[in-house]
């Protein structure tokens, strides 16, 4: 039986920050037209969170039941190394879409946008799929994709919607900085197990890209958001505080374009993590402060 710290690894932490940043830009765009409602920006972080505890629990069991995870360097796997069961998992993972289904469902009937069901429902379902079902489309180099669009499009959009009950044109602007830094921390976990995955069949945007090419969409991943912030300047003067992030990027950057490998792409992953949080909380403050 797994315990307690065992299932908080499980859980996966230091992936967490792509579930907060895209729900404070969000708050951070709603808060620069004046119209922040923060217990809704506080639910909706409640739902981003255990929706991303769901996915990573879903995905360990799904993982787990292929054998994808026994091989595997990195963090702690709850099937893949025997010290949870399969279904044990699997019903963590279920509650979590349950819990964030009931939450995200409060905010559905405060704004009175029903055709929010669903877009909770495919958020729910590209959880899954991801990894689970027979053809998950985590195994078809399509991840990445769905990250972008869940983790960046949808999270800062949905986010500010659900505080303005309208979507000004800056919540899709800001989404795509926040979306290509979630594609990160997937681009450089799917780089350091590329070794595994090959053999098992899992066939991720990085082992069809290859090594080399992955690098390459890894910083592009890492530095093209300061030039989407930058870009936004004109119309948030302020967006350009995010260049005081750009230092955090440069050293697993270079990391990943040196070739690094194995353990030092854990570095990298925890690296991009801080990044995140960073280039999040800048760019919120850029957006929301006004002249």
């Amino acid at each position: 039986m797994a315990t307690p710290a065992q299932w908080l690894a499980g859980a996966r932490p230091r992936t967490l920050p792509a579930a907060v940043v895209p729900v404070v830009v969000g708050t951070g765009v709603a808060a620069s037209y004046g119209a922040a409602v923060w217990w809704r920006a506080l639910l909706a972080l409640l739902v981003s969170l255990i929706l991303q505890i769901g996915v990573n629990y879903a995905n360990d069991y799904s993982d787990g039941v292929r054998g994808t995870d026994e091989a595997r360097v990195g963090p702690l796997r709850l099937v893949g190394s025997r010290v949870a069961s399969p279904r044990s998992v699997l019903l963590a993972a279920l509650g979590c879409f349950l819990a964030a289904a009931v939450a995200g469902l409060v905010l559905v009937v405060a704004t009175r946008a029903w055709w929010l069901l669903a877009v909770g429902a495919l958020a729910i379902a590209a959880a899954w799929f991801y990894t689970g079902g027979s053809r998950p489309y985590g195994y078809r180099a399509l991840g990445e994709i769905s990250v972008f669009v869940f983790f960046g499009l949808v999270a800062v959009a949905g986010t500010t919607y659900v505080q303005m009950e309208r979507l000004p044109w800056l919540a899709v602007a800001a989404a795509v900085p926040v979306g290509l830094l979630a594609c990160a921390l997937l681009v450089v976990n799917n780089l350091r197990d590329i070794v595994t995955d090959t053999p098992a069949g899992k066939r991720t945007l990085a082992v069809v890209l290859g090594d080399a090419r992955t690098r390459v969409l890894y910083v592009v991943c890492v530095l093209a958001p300061f030039l989407v912030a930058l870009a936004l300047a004109w119309a948030r003067p302020f967006a350009a505080l995010t260049v005081l992030a750009l230092p955090l990027a440069l050293v697993p950057a270079r990391t990943v374009k040196d070739g690094g490998q194995g353990r030092a792409l854990i570095d990298t992953l925890q690296r991009t993590g801080r990044l995140q949080l960073a280039f999040g909380a800048l760019f919120t403050l850029g957006l929301a402060l006004t002249l």
